[in-house]
């Protein structure tokens, strides 16, 4: 009975995640008008952004789960900071393509390195992926999700110092979306803020679609050991 009401629950937060990301980037191409410098291109920022935000946001969810591994020692909490880290490697995969599609749009290069955003996301991005090598390394499962805790809350620090140093510097092409002094006009911050809304529900499902694969998984793995004993 409970395993039916959680997939139902997830069955509807899929429904949701499609119904406010098909409004957001409704709202985005045919709501938002054209930004007068960039032109079409711009358009991007209403997948780029949201992206480099839910996947920053992803990684301070895994610290906050990793400390509450090493506090209670729940091998759940070890899960879903893992789960997190890896969908919000996928979200900043995206962020990197994304924005080197909107340099080339506007610079006519792939990569800018003045720009601070791309770069300082690189760095965290570059971070992370040596969390799967640093976690895979060590055999046994007790200590590998000590570390990888650790890991996941160490690295979870230059978060927040990621966006400090990008409101600190002077950007090239990105907007100060949420800043009260040049930031952007209502109808392109209310497409903005959807489609920010639909990319959190979109990180939200993939977590909790890969949190669920993996218990089945076990299940299934004890079910076939059970199954080999008996034999």
């Amino acid at each position: 009975m409970a395993s039916a009401l959680h997939s139902i629950t997830l069955r509807r937060l899929a429904i949701a995640t499609v119904v406010v990301m098909g409004a957001g980037y409704g709202l985005a191409f045919l709501y938002a008008p054209e930004d007068a410098d960039q032109g079409f291109i711009q358009k991007i920022f209403y997948l780029h952004v949201p992206l480099a935000t839910v996947a920053l946001l992803g990684f301070i969810v895994a610290a906050i789960h990793a400390i509450r591994h090493l506090r209670t020692g729940d091998p759940k909490h070890d899960a879903r900071s893992y789960v997190s880290i890896h969908i919000s490697v996928i979200f900043g995969a995206g962020v990197l393509l994304t924005g080197a599609i909107w340099a080339k749009g506007s610079w006519g290069v792939w990569w800018e390195w003045r720009e601070p955003t791309l770069v300082s996301f690189l760095i965290v991005f570059l971070l992370y992926a040596t969390y799967y090598p640093l976690r895979y390394a060590i055999e046994d499962r007790e200590r590998q999700a000590r570390y990888a805790s650790v890991f996941a809350i160490t690295a979870g620090a230059f978060v927040p110092l990621n966006f400090l140093a990008v409101r600190l510097a002077q950007p090239l092409v990105h907007p100060r979306t949420f800043s009260s002094a040049g930031g952007l006009p209502d109808s392109m911050l209310f497409a903005f803020l959807v489609c920010l809304a639909g990319m959190a529900l979109l990180w939200t499902t993939l977590v909790w679609f890969e949190l669920d694969a993996k218990a089945a998984s076990a299940n299934l793995g004890r079910i076939r050991r059970r199954l080999e004993a008996t034999a």
